[in-house]
Order: structure tokens, then C-alpha cells, then sequence
């Protein structure tokens, strides 16, 4: 299986923060030499998996989109829930449960509870795995201080569910996710870990997500 690889999960499981990364950094995240990685990522790119970026002489590899990184955090779930998912146990785990990129928006507990607390108040509503903005919903994301207006211009779905692996429930993905995990980070409540998926919000920052998604 394409992604059954442990090299192969493994780098695509980097990827899943989102960032583009160099087949040196994806070899050392898998623990294979360099010629090896390249050859499971010609693999995964011929699989769609993945796609190529050159910049200059340098050759840069990522998620091909945003379907690609649903589909992998679908999987991870699945396997979660089977207790078949490969996990290294480390003082980062906490937090990566707590709160972490999902290629481009929030997932683990904090994303979790940002989706429940929308659709107790009514904020987005759903129709099985379908989520949909309410009129309620436009006045309270402009009260945050978003511009709905980019957001939903964009071709990609201005908001869905994605089925986060360590909670086994669904967060909030699409451009509103997107859009909301950027405006936590340009307000200065959280940051992106440097070296992992986690993100890390400040106290400040705990208190006032914490206030805006009340349980």
C-alpha cells in the first residue's frame, strides 16, 4: 500500500504541517538515507499524494492540496480507532493533542471544541458530514473580526468537517478554518511550534480562545 510504507508515513505525516520541505529534512523525518527518500517520494508524487516545488536549484515537496491532507488525516483517525497508528511517545504529545496544524487549520482538542462551540450557538450548522455558515454565523465571525468576503470568494469549500485523528471527532476545516487559525496567530494567542506540528497558545491567548468557544 502507498502510504503503508513506515518511511512513507512518516514523511507524509511532516507534511501534514502544511509546510514544504526539502527530500534532506523528509529523509531525516523518516530515518532513511537521501536516494531512499527520493524514491518513495517519486512513489508518493506519482501517486498524487504529494506535489513538486522548485525554487531556484532547489527542489521542494508538499501535500498536493487540501483533499490529500483530509484524506491522510482520515486515515490516521481510522487508524487511531483501531489502535493500529504508529506513534512515538514524547514530551510533545500532550500538545499535539491539545492543539496542532492540520496542514492549514486547527485540529486536536482546542480545533475540536472551536467546531462544537460553533454549532451549539448556531454559528455553522450541519447536515450529516455538510457544514454550512448560518446568518447568526456571519454577524459573530465579523464580531471576531473576519472578512468573510476573500474567504468566500475562494474556490476551495468555505467550511467543512475534518475528522481529527486523536480526538476521533470532526474540526473545522476549509478557508474558515484556515482563516481562523491565521487570525489566532496574527493576534498573537498562539504560535506554531518550530520543530513539530503543535501549536502553542500563550495564557493569554489560552484564556481568550478559551472565552470566545466556551464548552
Amino acid at each position: 500500500m502507498l502510504i503503508g510504507d513506515p518511511a512513507r508515513a512518516n514523511m507524509l505525516t511532516a507534511l501534514m504541517g502544511g509546510q514544504a520541505l526539502t527530500a534532506t529534512e523528509l529523509s531525516q523525518a523518516a530515518g532513511v538515507t537521501v536516494q531512499t527518500a527520493s524514491s518513495h517520494l517519486s512513489k508518493l508524487e506519482d501517486g498524487g499524494l504529494i506535489a513538486q516545488r522548485k525554487q531556484g536549484r532547489h527542489r521542494y515537496f508538499a501535500l498536493a492540496d487540501t483533499a490529500a491532507a483530509a484524506f491522510l488525516e482520515t486515515i490516521m483517525g481510522f487508524a487511531a480507532s483501531r489502535g493500529h497508528l504508529r506513534h512515538k511517545p514524547g514530551p510533545k504529545d500532550p500538545a499535539l493533542r491539545k492543539a496542532r496544524i492540520c496542514y492549514d487549520h486547527l485540529a486536536g482538542d482546542f480545533g475540536v471544541r472551536m467546531l462544537d462551540s460553533f454549532m451549539a450557538r448556531e454559528v455553522i450548522a450541519s447536515d450529516g458530514e455538510s457544514l454550512s455558515m448560518t446568518a447568526q454565523g456571519e454577524i459573530e465571525l465579523k464580531r471576531i473580526g473576519l472578512d468573510l468576503a476573500p474567504l468566500a470568494a475562494s474556490r476551495r469549500p468555505f467550511c467543512k468537517s475534518c475528522l481529527d485523528w486523536s480526538e476521533r471527532r470532526s474540526h473545522l476545516a476549509g478557508t474558515l478554518g484556515k482563516a481562523l487559525l491565521d487570525h489566532f496567530i496574527q493576534q498573537g494567542w498562539a504560535r506554531r511550534s518550530g520543530d513539530s506540528r503543535a501549536v502553542i497558545f500563550t495564557p493569554d491567548g489560552e484564556r481568550q480562545f478559551l472565552s470566545l468557544f466556551p464548552a
